[in-house]
């Protein structure tokens, strides 16, 4: 009975095992293939980031979708295209996706986890980036404008995006919380 019992578990732990093993294994063959666009950098180009929560993801830039909503994968197209750059050992788990873009005007649209995986915020941005530039899409809770009233304390903080140009911002967009519909938009603040 205990030879059976313990069988039993070796052949699920080896199940699971070859199963994980499978899943990652795609990605880490499209690490390998990023790494290897990230030895043709470009002097010319631009670099984003997004950070601020524990997880965010570009979803893709003016036509070209960079990582699946649904796999978290990043897209074939990006990676030939070459847009897309790991910052991190390829041995690591915690790799952060960053672009590498030629300096021109492009749409960018990051997909922001502030709460869990599960629920994502969607932030779009169009901006002229330059060249030779680290831009920084950093997501926060704007928690220094705390109103009295009773209704509007209770509801979450706004989510606030900076962009910043280097170490120093350029451009702020804030999310503010509406009490009677639960929605709002990123609107743009004057800084």
């Amino acid at each position: 009975m205990k030879t059976k019992f313990a069988r039993s578990i070796l052949l699920c732990l080896s199940v699971g095992t070859t199963l994980t093993a499978c899943q990652n294994t795609t990605t880490v063959v499209d690490q390998v293939r990023i790494a290897q666009n990230t030895l043709e950098d470009k002097a010319n180009n631009a670099t984003l980031y997004c950070s601020g929560v524990d997880n965010c993801e570009f979803e893709r830039i003016n036509d070209i979708g960079v990582i699946d909503a649904k796999s978290h994968r990043v897209s074939q197209q990006a990676i030939e295209k070459g847009i897309v750059r790991l910052h991190g050992s390829i041995l690591s788990r915690n790799q952060q996706v960053y672009l590498s873009v030629p300096a021109k005007q492009y749409e960018v649209v990051i997909r922001y986890y502030p709460i869990s995986p599960d629920r994502a915020e969607t932030f779009h941005i169009i901006h002229a980036f330059k060249p030779h530039t680290r831009y920084t899409f950093k997501m926060y809770r704007d928690r220094a404008n705390r109103v009295e009233n009773l209704l509007n304390a209770s509801a979450p903080d706004p989510l606030c995006v900076d962009l910043l140009q280097e170490e120093r911002m350029i451009r702020r967009f804030c999310r503010p919380y509406d009490v009677k519909t639960g929605l709002g938009e990123f609107v743009e603040k004057k800084i």
